[in-house]
């Protein structure tokens, strides 16, 4: 069930990131929106329903809820290069998930979301400095603070898990 739930392994915290590694996070960030928009269109309608493992989520749901979490996330990164170490604000993923939104909506403006958010979100990645990378965030759920580098890298690990979800449903016989 391990493998299901994360099909590229579990992310790995606390550890450093050169600047080259943070480019490469950044460039996969930038991605996500073209494939997310492939694997959503090689989705049918049947498909959508369906979940990647018991328990998880189905399509629809996993595609509105990157909107949800990448929404929240260039928010928290502007916070961070605005404030000095800000609490964010935590949401509850799974009960969004179940909102009439994320369960019954066509997915076509989450994926509009994502393009957008993301076209925001790397211009404001691509114009931070060296330094503003080392700024941080507290997460009151998680009670610590959170690295800008390393959030990136937990956000493309993200997208990537998701994307790998999706490509499990797609295998389903």
């Amino acid at each position: 069930m391990e493998h299901l739930k994360y099909p590229y392994g579990r992310f790995e915290y606390g550890k450093t990131y050169s600047k080259s590694d943070t480019e490469r996070h950044i460039a996969a960030i930038a991605a996500l929106p073209e494939q997310l928009n492939a694997l959503a269109a090689a989705l049918s309608n049947e498909q959508l329903e369906k979940s990647y493992r018991p328990g998880g989520w189905n399509a629809r749901q996993i595609i509105h809820h990157i909107a949800d979490s990448h929404s929240n996330a260039l928010i928290r990164v502007k916070l961070a290069l605005t404030e000095n170490s800000p609490v964010i604000k935590p949401y509850d993923q799974d009960a969004w998930s179940e909102l009439e939104d994320a369960t019954h909506a066509p997915i076509a403006s989450s994926l509009k979301m994502v393009e957008a958010i993301h076209e925001r979100w790397i211009y404001v990645l691509k114009a931070m400095s060296e330094s503003d990378f080392s700024k941080k965030y507290i997460h009151p759920e998680y009670k610590r603070e959170f690295r800008l580098d390393e959030f990136i890298v937990l956000y493309a690990w993200h997208g990537k898990q998701h994307c790998g979800h999706l490509q499990l449903i797609l295998e389903q016989n």
